[in-house]
């Protein structure tokens, strides 16, 4: 993260402030990459007056001025907050990465949001990713609202595309989905011979927004308008009447009495709410030298008026917790979203305030340990601006506090209180790297460990079979990040090495051997001799030595060391590298020496009878997976047709929910799907997931272990 730069209290962008929390709406900023979420972000804070005609604050900072990597690589690749102001409201947009390898930041949106804003642009197809984040929300209640956006790009239709919202959000209560607002076409035509949209009508005002000249300007509608907008409005009065908590309102509204607009927009409101009802709205920004972008106030208001405020919204409390609610006088709790550092601030901690409130200077018991809070800061791009406290609902950067990972909780020490973890996607995209040099290596363990805390979805396995360093990612994205923030924010300099799928070996067939280990250079040598026959277990039995010696051939006290060395070569292998299993090995027979014998001597004996065995005589054992594959239907083709190319055993299929998708369950070798989290995304266009665990380790194929050998011998 680049240099943060402090803008003091008071200055020109100075920090939104709330003193309660029904002054505060979080909304969390859901679709894919391009979607135009950031833009949105940078139009609302435009028209709120955080930033100026050019996109900046007053000391250069813009909306997403906030990683060197998102700048070079023009995607966001974490989370990053705008607090805005506006009618008496503190409003903090939470924009999200829409690309799936950064979906770690994503959850943590979802976690401090109380509704999340669905951005689908107007000109593409709506991906199965963002229908994921749809029934994840769903599950929670979370209200939800949709924003069409690129409505001048070719092909943008604003109809088909609410069409389109209604089949993917909501197959079985369509009308649960319907716009507020319909874009309008006026003014000359452009160079494609359409008229570009430059307006709305809302429906339930049946008046027109004209945003042609940057300013919005507000006119009835004519008859000829409002004979095009009345089917859409009746339809729209008729859903929000259905969702009514009022149950006498639909009989009163089906006997043919006309119920006032503003009973409507109340029931609306409360429908929104409560997660019932989900408005679509559109919005575009503003043309050069505007503040004000199309839909830019009609949003504001559904975001201050139907979405709810932390007090409304249910706290995230495990089971068992009492006497929490969203009070700035109640007990502390508040959960860590996400942890950063920074050359120039240091270690900086974004938090969300569910009770209590969290003032600088104050003791909280945060992991394992308590804690003095430092600075309490306001983030905006690269900017922290100060603020006095943070109430229950509120969202705020803390400086300096040493411990704590994203997830964790701070309370007040004595009222310790635990408020979970939200749910995050397994890493299954293993990478595998090595320090650059010595220098590195001393370096390479704290700021791996810096990055765990930073980010919980990346795992680090030290493997004890392959002895390789190992990041599981979420995909090659997600491992480039990562990748580059130890070499440029950590200073560690690291080389990627080919991923070792940790195979094992074992004895093809029964066999003897004989180890010898006679050396004499002066003064005490070394002698020791032993016979060994070596034979199969079935798998999964593990190690078995026997001793079959008589008459003292080898004497007692050096049984265990032959049997030592023998353990100590079936860890490091016999043929490729990998341990050894499933065999037992019998000592038959061997002859000592009575000064030259040792411990260490029939130590070296035994490994040898191990691999003089071993010659020509092992076979590879590759570990396989349980895979359960979740993809939409139109998709279970592809994925079982690819799944048998990599050699899988197909166990089954099975339909999940409602939601047309399916769970195909198989059995695949590890070998196999080393990149099937970056494979089985661009299978199913983004919309697939899987889970995997080992099952066994199977005999590999002839052909493959022969190329394992050979490449070992290199």
């Amino acid at each position: 993260m680049g240099e943060r730069q402090h803008t003091p209290a008071g200055a020109a962008g100075r920090a939104p402030s709330a003193d309660r929390p029904e002054q505060i709406r979080n909304v969390v900023l859901v679709g894919h990459s391009g979607a135009g979420k950031t833009t949105i972000a940078e139009t609302l804070a435009l028209a709120t007056g955080a930033i100026n005609r050019a996109g900046r604050v007053q000391d250069g900072t813009t909306v997403s001025d906030y990683d060197e990597i998102e700048h070079r690589t023009q995607r966001s690749v974490q989370l990053s907050l705008v607090p805005l102001e506006h009618a008496g409201f503190k409003i903090n947009l939470l924009d999200t990465p829409g690309y799936a390898d950064f979906t770690g930041e994503l959850r943590a949106g979802l976690r401090a949001a109380d509704a999340a804003l669905f951005v689908v642009p107007a000109n593409e197809p709506i991906d199965g990713a963002t229908r994921g984040l749809w029934d994840e929300c769903a599950a929670v209640n979370m209200p939800r609202a949709l924003l069409v956006t690129k409505l001048d790009a070719p092909q943008a239709d604003f109809a088909a595309t609410v069409e389109r919202c209604r089949e993917a959000f909501a197959p079985e209560s369509p009308d649960s989905v319907l716009p507020l607002y319909l874009p309008l076409r006026w003014g000359d035509l452009g160079p494609d011979g359409e008229r570009h949209v430059s307006g709305l009508v809302g429906l339930l005002s049946r008046h027109s927004y004209d945003y042609a000249s940057g300013k919005r300007i507000e006119r009835d509608i004519d008859a000829e308008l409002a004979a095009e907008v009345d089917p859409a409005r009746e339809q729209l009065i008729e859903a929000v009447i259905t969702e009514s908590e009022d149950e006498s309102l639909m009989d009163r509204y089906l006997g043919g009495e006309a119920i006032d607009t503003k009973t409507v927009i109340d029931d609306l409101e409360s429908a929104v709410a409560r997660g019932h009802f989900h408005p679509v709205l559109a919005a575009m920004p503003p043309a050069e030298g505007s503040r004000e972008g199309l839909g830019t106030a009609e949003l504001l208001e559904l975001i201050t008026s139907a979405f709810p405020s932390p007090v409304e919204h249910p706290m995230p409390v495990p089971d068992g917790e009492t006497g929490l609610a969203c009070d700035p006088e109640g007990p502390l709790a508040a959960q860590v979203l996400k942890v950063t550092s920074d050359p120039y601030v240091g270690r900086l901690t974004l938090c969300r305030i569910f009770s209590g409130t969290l003032r600088p200077d104050g003791q909280v018991h945060v992991g394992e340990v308590d804690e003095r809070v430092g600075a309490l800061s306001s983030p905006f791009g690269k900017t922290l601006r100060p603020v006095a406290q943070a109430v229950a609902g509120d969202i705020v950067c803390v400086a300096k506090l040493s411990h704590g990972a994203t997830e964790d909780t701070l309370s007040q020490p004595g009222r310790l209180v635990g408020l979970g973890h939200w749910d995050l996607p397994e890493p299954l995209l293993p990478v595998a790297i090595t320090a650059h040099s010595k220098a590195d290596e001393d370096k390479l363990s704290q700021a791996l460990g810096r990055l765990c805390a930073e980010d919980p979805t990346l795992r680090l396995e030290q493997n004890q079979e392959t002895h390789q360093l190992v990041l599981w990612c979420l995909g090659e994205a997600h491992a480039d990040v990562l990748l580059d923030r130890l070499r440029g924010r950590f200073g560690v300099q690291i080389d990627t090495v080919d991923y070792v799928v940790p195979f094992r070996e074992t004895i093809a067939a029964p066999t003897t051997a004989r180890g010898r280990h006679v050396k004499q250079s002066g003064g005490h040598g070394q002698y020791a001799i032993c016979e060994i026959q070596v034979e199969p277990l079935p798998t999964g039995s593990g190690f078995e030595f026997v001793d079959k010696v008589v008459g003292g051939a080898v004497p007692r006290q050096f049984i265990p060391s032959v049997e030592k060395g023998v353990r100590a070569q079936l860890a490091r292998g016999v043929a490729a590298g990998f341990p050894v299993v499933d065999v037992r090995v019998t000592l038959l027979d061997g002859k000592a020496h009575s000064v030259d014998s040792s411990d260490a001597a029939f130590q070296t004996a035994g490994a040898l009878a191990l691999r003089e065995a071993a010659t020509g005589n092992v076979r590879l054992l590759e570990p396989v997976a349980e895979v359960h594959v979740l993809v939409p239907d139109d998709y279970v083709g592809n994925v079982l047709s690819d799944l048998s190319g990599r050699r899988g055993r197909v166990l089954g299929t099975e339909p999940v929910g409602s939601g047309g998708r399916t769970v195909v369950h198989a059995e695949v070798p590890e070998l196999e799907i080393v990149r099937y989290a970056v494979d089985l995304r661009s299978l199913s266009h983004g919309g697939g997931s899987f889970t995997r665990a080992y099952a066994r380790h199977e005999p590999l194929p002839e052909s493959i272990a022969t190329k394992v050998f050979k490449a070992a011998e290199k």
